[in-house]
């Protein structure tokens, strides 16, 4: 079931222009912009699956945040950069250039309207490094805009001991987690397979893998003939809501800590 969606107050589409111009003037004016990304998730999971995740658990926070404080959201980007899944068929991808010049010139305008902060709030691990660096060209060019790229499953504690090894750490793409988040959100969208594929055969050398310290630019066809990148047979929508708690209370935590605080330190806030 889809969680209750904010009050439209917090849509920047739904506002009129002097309602967004009185939002972005209050103190902390903080928008958040879910990233998704439009590709395969293997024959039991919908092509959406980074921007769903992304789009409703932002919508989830939201929801339970203190109504008077000064956060915003803007539309879901759907599509982003996922040439790693190119060889399965549906997947749609933004050259990584265009995707930045996306997020600065969006980010700019915002800036200038008077905005203090933007959370670029990502579902898809592709794409992860991409908008750290769209944060600081984006940053670079208006220095009053505080930047935040934001990964959804690295930020809430917890979320890792909720899934065995080797799913912990191998379970790269629409295995146990994913198939089972969207077995709570989405139900209707998940199909019966239940995959397990991609799995490494063989160790890398010492101190190398496929993500991590010293990581490999993997594309998904070099592990996987499914698209899946781990072990979905045991998924369930009861973990799924167990992911989904862990994910929305403690992101909820972090955006009240933030706009809380002056963070981060900006030019204009130096002593």
């Amino acid at each position: 079931m889809a969680p209750p969606a904010p009050s439209p107050a917090r849509r920047l589409e739904q506002l009129s222009w002097p309602q967004l111009q009185q939002a972005a003037a209050t103190a902390g004016s903080t928008v958040a912009w879910p990233f998704g990304a439009f590709e395969q998730h293997g024959p039991q999971l919908p092509l959406g699956t980074d921007a769903l995740f992304a789009d409703r658990l932002l919508d989830a926070v939201l929801q339970q945040l203190e109504p008077t404080l000064p956060i915003w959201r803007l539309p879901v980007q759907s599509i982003g950069f996922s040439p790693e899944h190119r060889s399965f068929c549906g997947t749609l991808s933004l050259p990584a250039e265009l995707l930045i010049a996306q997020i600065v010139a969006i980010g700019e305008q915002l800036a200038e309207a008077g905005f203090e902060r933007l959370v670029l709030f990502n579902g898809h691990g592709g794409q992860i490094a991409l908008l750290q660096v769209a944060a600081r060209q984006l940053r670079a060019s208006r220095p009053q805009l505080a930047v935040l790229p934001c990964f959804l499953w690295s930020g809430p504690d917890g979320i890792g001991e909720l899934l065995p090894e080797p799913e912990r750490s191998q379970g790269l793409h629409a295995g146990l987690a994913e198939t089972s988040l969207m077995l709570q959100l989405a139900p209707e969208l998940v199909g019966p397979e239940r995959p397990v594929d991609g799995l490494l055969q063989q160790a890398p050398p010492p101190g190398w893998s496929l993500e991590g310290a010293v990581p490999e630019a993997w594309l998904t066809a070099d592990l996987s003939r499914s698209g899946v990148v781990g072990d979905s047979r045991g998924a369930s929508a009861e973990l799924g809501a167990a992911l989904e708690q862990r994910l929305v209370t403690g992101w909820r935590a972090l955006f009240t800590a933030l706009l809380a605080s002056s963070w981060p330190p900006r030019t204009e806030n130096r002593p």
